[in-house]
């Protein structure tokens, strides 16, 4: 049976609800462009919002994080990875989260007990040693020596950041023939870890002190990809049965060995792997110059590149052939690869076909560059990487054959610059995701559902949300619209949200079956994302109702005053509004 199947099917059994994989684009947060981590859709009701499914909730996460990507062609990075998790909102704690995961590991992936190793929180001048899980562990079996205290590894998310946090106990399983050392040492590269679990029980304070929790959550996470590999006994990710037949595939389509063609064989199969799923999500992503849009873009790029290295017929349906068997593997598991097949081969087809038409014009451009200059300078160096999509491998190869130089250290120093915008772009530096939903935040995600109503009643009962992005300093909301606001329109929208909010309405929340939601006039965007159980939350006397996950305001007076700062052209048929809140 798979991993994620024999996970859900324990954790069910301990009273768990499992609950449906969020989409890789996070709603309403905006310090990621994708869900970077099991827990990441969960912030809400980690920080007290009631979850539909009550407090006891497992599931397989869709995760993409890019801040590595240049890493991708080892053995062990990617793009795209499943994440298994278990939670407790306020429920059972360290002792079920740890006699669990124990059970989990040895009876029903049949893991020796010697083969298993712990770290724990050590304590120091902020917290106190974890005692209970020091004691959890040694009653269940693992070796005084085989318990690794640490002080500042074994916190979450780390010792400088206020608000929730706690200490956590991370699981290592020895892979390697070699005799099982009696003393775990986590240094030991031998030694991989494979589960973590965190225990929030504490709220760390703006004094730098920290008091204990009356609601304590556990949040744990577990690698697909890493244990698959390691239950099969293979060093490598991409000969485990997740990647293997991707792999063999590509050596076909080459007429190629895997063998000594590593690099861009991997690149090639996880690159399409989270392709397919960002092109299939429902939040319809296209390949662009910004945002989830030039990930996509740049990972399709680079499938084409390496698969020129394979010497791959670029016009032949290759990618076709590969995108087909990884939706093949996955659609079971996630309804919209299934529903969203031609439209991923659409994607995929397209960027190959206009990037294939962007090389020729690099290699132009190369030569007008050799043609002027006695050095390929820096900057036309990373012009060719940037706009043409040239690795600088190409360029030095193309310049070699000229016998002229290139300023790799230049570019490489501008290729670094360029790595750090697009690592704080694509992964938010995400330290728990708790900064995205303070205060601010929460009355900004109340006030978009004030201006979705308000909307319908000035401009056109017909309109509907079609994305929002929230930050500390000010909303964006988009939604269908065939003309340009009016100034009229404009402030009577704002005029409409201001007259709700004066008048002090209340935001309730109910749980309720997805069907009676919609039923019920209850709107909400991408409503195929959604549970079978889902949230309603709704604004005065039917004002507003959506379905949404929250977090919310109790009372529209928490807002202060609402003013539409600009409304502009989104895409064909859409327009978006920015807005802010002034006390």
């Amino acid at each position: 049976m798979n991993l994620k199947d024999l996970y859900i099917n324990f954790f069910v059994s301990k009273g768990h609800k499992q609950i449906p994989s969020a989409p890789v684009v996070p709603e309403n947060d905006n310090t990621v462009l994708f869900n970077t981590a099991g827990m990441q859709p969960l912030i809400p009701y980690l920080m007290g919002e009631p979850h539909p499914y009550g407090t006891r909730l497992c599931d397989y996460q869709k995760c993409i994080r890019t801040n590595d990507l240049d890493e991708v062609g080892d053995s062990f990075h990617h793009t795209f990875f499943e994440m298994l998790g278990n939670w407790s909102l306020g429920d059972y704690f360290k002792e079920d989260a740890i006699k669990w995961s124990f059970e989990f590991l040895t009876e029903v992936l049949h893991i020796p007990v010697e083969r298993l190793a712990v770290t724990v929180f050590a304590g120091n001048e902020i917290a106190p040693r974890d005692e209970e899980a020091i004691n959890l562990w040694k009653s269940l079996g693992i070796s005084e020596k085989r318990i690794y205290e640490t002080k500042e590894d074994n916190w979450w998310p780390n010792l400088e950041m206020p608000g929730l946090c706690g200490p956590d106990s991370e699981m290592f399983y020895f892979r390697s023939d070699d005799e099982i050392p009696e003393v775990f040492d986590p240094e030991d590269d031998r030694w991989v870890e494979i589960w973590n679990d965190v225990f929030m029980q504490y709220n760390h304070n703006e004094d730098g002190t920290i008091t204990t929790l009356k609601n304590k959550n556990v949040d744990t996470g577990m690698g697909v990809e890493r244990v698959t590999a390691i239950l099969e006994g293979v060093n490598d990710n991409y000969l485990s049965s997740i990647f293997k037949d991707i792999i063999d595939l590509i050596s076909e389509i080459s007429n190629l060995p895997y063998e000594g063609n590593e690099k861009s064989m991997r690149i090639i199969a996880d690159h399409m792997r989270t392709s397919v799923f960002i092109a299939a999500d429902y939040s319809s992503i296209k390949p662009s110059n910004v945002g989830q849009g030039y990930i996509l873009r740049r990972l399709i790029r680079r499938v084409i590149r390496h698969a020129k290295k394979l010497n791959i017929d670029i016009s032949s349906n290759f990618e076709e052939r590969i995108a087909n068997m990884i939706m093949d593997k996955y659609e079971k598991y996630y309804k919209e690869i299934k529903e969203n097949r031609q439209i991923v081969l659409d994607v995929l087809k397209n960027e190959k076909e206009k990037f294939n038409r962007t090389l020729e014009k690099g290699l132009r451009e190369f030569e007008k560059v050799v043609t002027r200059y006695e050095k390929i300078d820096a900057d036309n160096a990373f012009h060719l990487y940037d706009t043409y999509g040239f690795p600088i491998e190409l360029t030095v190869e193309l310049a070699n054959e000229r016998q002229i130089k290139v300023d790799e250290k230049g570019f490489e120093m501008k290729f670094k610059e360029h790595q750090e915008l697009s690592r704080t772009a694509s992964s938010g530096q995400f330290k728990g995701g708790l900064g995205g939903s303070g205060e601010i935040e929460t009355r900004y995600h109340t006030a978009t559902h004030l201006l979705n109503a308000a909307l319908k009643v000035i401009v056109d009962k017909d309109v509907h949300q079609k994305g929002s992005n929230i930050t500390a300093e000010r909303m964006r909301f988009d939604f269908s619209c065939d003309h340009k606001l009016t100034d009229e329109e404009k402030q009577n929208t704002e005029n409409l949200v201001n007259k709700w909010i004066s008048e002090g309405l209340d935001v309730t929340v109910e749980s309720m079956p997805k069907s009676d939601a919609i039923a019920s006039g209850a709107e909400c965007m991408f409503i195929e994302k959604y549970p079978d159980i889902v949230t309603v939350y709704t604004i005065g006397d039917n004002i507003s109702k959506e379905l949404c996950g929250g977090p919310h305001v109790k009372n529209t007076k928490e807002l202060g005053h609402f003013k539409i700062v600009k409304e502009e052209a989104s895409s064909q048929g859409v327009r978006r509004i920015k807005a802010i809140l002034e006390d």
